[in-house]
């Protein structure tokens, strides 16, 4: 007999706690094998493929594309086995939640210990890497009417969906609670349990191996004359100002959502202050094209921004205060010895901050060729999650967007932050004489709690020199 396993949604890391459906990669009845990705996932921090650690036919479906899903909420389900290959029709796509779930899938012969189907290679948090999995104990469904064998019942309502099940008794009048596990998966089957006062260990679930899902706790809650809870997205419709004509809501959810949770905290816990300089560019301009002509032309070139990243890194060494955090619990400042460099970049997804790791132990033409691996892989969206974090001082190049200055938050939990205007050529007293020149602004934006002015006001004059004369940099060399 083949066996049902269920695949949730895995801990994608960097407390990530729900990740949004993009784009299916398997359809159900097709055969997968062990670690081959079947869906594609936006999290908060990266577009994510993920890989089913079981291998056989999926049989079903859960979410559909553009819904959102907790971490341990079911993705799938693969029927392992020697009869894997021929499960029960399951009709439906994920538009609707669970496709479609193998006949016979009742877990009343399966292996207690995991079946004998290939485990996974990948490392993914709940599932293991190879080890064979630890024996627990099935919760078998009560028998149903033969009228119903062999039916399609489940369908993970918890999620926005009702389940088409056979009227069965869901709860026992005077049973004892069951010893053991309690089969439900979801989180919200669970609250909605708690807050009707419904003790799940008496119910019957309608869902494979006896999951008990939504509509079963719906049923039990009218079967004691409680009037079942509204569903939350109807609530919380009630509870929102009706919107004007024409108006447009947009949620603020996965990057974007995170982002703004971001911005929001480093607004209410760091006290930043900024200050700037207008700086003549010119010289560093010369430089980089000394360098790239220097490189030959099959040479990778040197980009401005990595320029300006190793000065940052030479500043830094300067000013080792501006490269640290601030530990609210501890009340410490925690000053950090190695450089990790994160630099805004502007993509159709929203703002995103990549991160060269060790920048201070980097050259330029190691710096440039970093930053660009990383900006290519922000633009197409296959930055991973350690890619977005980490980083200890970040470098933010508005210029790009034709804007002279800017007064940017600080990436928290970090200290401080670069911001670097567009290079226009502008009337400058260049060796007491009138001249053009390319000038730009500089403003550094910096945690009032790791230092005062006297410390960043140095940083940015030293950050200024090297710009106008890049042979200051020189003297660290």
């Amino acid at each position: 007999m083949a066996e049902v396993k269920e695949f949730t949604l895995p801990d994608l890391g960097e407390g990530l706690t729900e990740a949004e459906v993009v784009r299916w990669l398997v359809e159900v009845g097709e055969v997968v094998a062990v670690d081959q990705p079947v869906v594609e996932v936006e999290t908060a921090k990266a577009m994510v493929e993920v890989p089913c650690p079981y291998g056989g036919v999926v049989t079903a479906r859960y979410g559909a594309e553009g819904e959102e899903l907790a971490v341990g909420a079911p993705l799938l389900t693969v029927a392992v086995g020697a009869d894997a290959s021929a499960p029960a029709a399951a009709e439906g796509s994920g538009s609707g939640g669970a496709d479609g779930v193998a006949a016979g899938a009742d877990g009343a012969d399966a292996a207690e210990d995991g079946g004998a189907g290939e485990t996974s290679g990948a490392v993914l948090v709940g599932y293991g890497t190879g080890a064979p999995p630890a024996r627990r104990r099935r919760v078998r469904p009560t028998p149903v009417p033969a009228a119903a064998a062999g039916q399609v019942n489940g369908v993970a309502s918890g999620y926005g969906r009702h389940a088409v099940t056979p009227e069965v008794p869901v709860r026992a009048e005077a049973a004892e609670p069951a010893p053991g596990p309690v089969p439900v998966i979801s989180p919200l089957v669970r609250r909605l349990a708690r807050q009707n006062g419904v003790e799940l260990r008496t119910l019957t679930g309608s869902g494979p191996d006896g999951l008990i899902l939504r509509a079963d706790v719906e049923r039990a809650i009218g079967a004691a004359g409680a009037p079942a809870a509204a569903a939350e997205p109807s609530a919380a419709a009630a509870s929102a100002p009706a919107a004007d004509a024409g108006e447009v809501r947009i949620p603020l959810r996965g990057l974007r959502g995170v982002v703004a949770d971001k911005m929001s905290r480093s607004r209410r816990e760091i006290p930043e202050a900024t200050c700037w300089v207008d700086v003549d560019a010119t010289e560093l301009l010369a430089a980089r094209r000394a360098m790239n002509a220097a490189g030959g032309p099959d040479a990778p070139k040197i980009s401005l921004l990595a320029l300006l990243a190793r000065i940052c890194t030479a500043a830094l060494a300067r000013y080792p205060e501006l490269n640290a955090r601030v530990d609210t619990e501890a009340r410490e400042i925690v000053r950090l010895e190695r450089v990790h460099v994160g630099f805004a970049a502007q993509t159709d997804r929203g703002l995103v901050v990549p991160v060269v790791r060790d920048a201070h132990a980097r050259s330029a033409e190691s710096l440039s060729e970093e930053l660009g691996r990383l900006t290519g892989a922000a633009r197409d969206g296959s930055l991973t999650p350690g890619e977005l974090t980490g980083s200890t001082f970040t470098l933010n190049n508005y210029g790009v967007f034709g804007v002279d200055g800017s007064t940017p938050i600080i990436n928290h939990p970090e200290a401080a932050m670069l911001g670097v205007g567009r290079i226009v050529p502008k009337p400058w007293v260049y060796e007491g004489e009138l001249a053009v020149r390319q000038v730009t602004q500089l403003s550094l934006t910096f945690d009032h709690r790791v230092c005062d002015g006297g410390v960043a006001g140095g940083f940015l004059r030293y950050v200024a020199d090297c710009v106008e004369q890049p042979a200051v940099l020189l003297r660290g060399v």
